[in-house]
């Protein structure tokens, strides 16, 4: 083995240090908004040339106005409460009990021969076919419209979370219940914080089907909601409103993905650092 002299380790030169090769927050935020913009530049530009007709689709400043007169006499705010809250409380429902069946699947042998073949037949199963047996188990009103939505929601929950439990590292579950962590203790301190990345992935899917299952379920008998705006807009042949209405879908459904987002950095901060390299 060679060994270095003083003279000679004081010529080496120690290596820069790893430099941060992540784009600026500002240029990240650009690059997400020009695609929208442009696309509705794309809009108002077929629009104003008279290339898409109002009957077919009105321009973004008409859809822009509409929204104010509905926003002044109260309309929009009573559609976006009760569509919210339809898609919240499916939301709510459906994620938990994926989360609940997917840790049990996953974090037993007996629990994924009991629960996952029903659970996979379930899945194969379009949400949209029950909807003519919800209303005739539970009737027209907001109880059929929030279980169709749960049910929608919960088989993504299900899947990622089963899967995220079943690959927490084993080493670490036994070290675990060396020192004595029972069934309960286990599944709270270990697997789910070791599950999180899953549940995460799990509920931004959950949370855009819940979206999707608010555009079909809101076609039931409904006299509130954006769903009954664009019913009443399709008799009238008003593009505008219905435009306003796909662009409020997809912003509800956009928000809710930022939030999670959030959520997901705020509580595993260690994943920002490693994508950040």
């Amino acid at each position: 083995m060679t060994v270095l002299t003083g003279q000679e380790t004081a010529g080496l030169v120690p290596p820069d240090p790893p430099r941060n090769t992540g784009r600026h927050p500002a240029a990240s935020l650009t690059l997400r908004v020009l695609g929208p913009v442009l696309l509705v530049g794309l809009w108002y530009a077929g629009t104003a040339s008279g290339v898409i007709t109002p009957d077919v689709l009105a321009g973004p400043q008409e859809v822009a106005g509409t929204f104010g007169e509905l926003w002044a006499d109260g309309q929009m705010q009573e559609a976006l409460g009760v569509s919210l809250t339809r898609a919240g409380l499916g939301l709510l429902l459906g994620a938990s009990a994926g989360l609940v069946i997917g840790v049990l699947s996953g974090l037993s042998r007996l629990g994924e021969e009991l629960l996952d073949s029903s659970m996979q037949a379930l899945r194969a199963i379009p949400f949209l076919a029950l909807t003519s047996l919800f209303m005739v188990w539970f009737g027209i009103e907001e109880t059929s419209k929030i279980l169709l939505i749960s049910v929608a929601c919960t088989f993504p929950m299900y899947i990622n979370v089963s899967s995220g439990v079943r690959n927490v590292d084993r080493k670490v579950v036994e070290a675990a219940r060396s020192f004595g962590l029972g069934r309960l203790a286990l599944a709270r301190e270990v697997v789910l914080p070791g599950a999180l990345p899953s549940i995460f992935a799990g509920l931004r899917l959950s949370t855009t089907l819940s979206v999707v299952a608010l555009i079909a379920a809101e076609e039931i008998n409904v006299t509130a909601g954006l769903g009954y705006l664009m019913a009443r807009a399709t008799d009238y042949l008003r593009t505008d409103i219905l435009a306003l209405c796909v662009i409020l879908y997809a912003l509800i459904g956009l928000t809710a993905d930022v939030i999670l987002r959030l959520a997901e950095r705020f509580t595993m901060p260690w994943r920002k650092a490693v994508a950040a390299r």
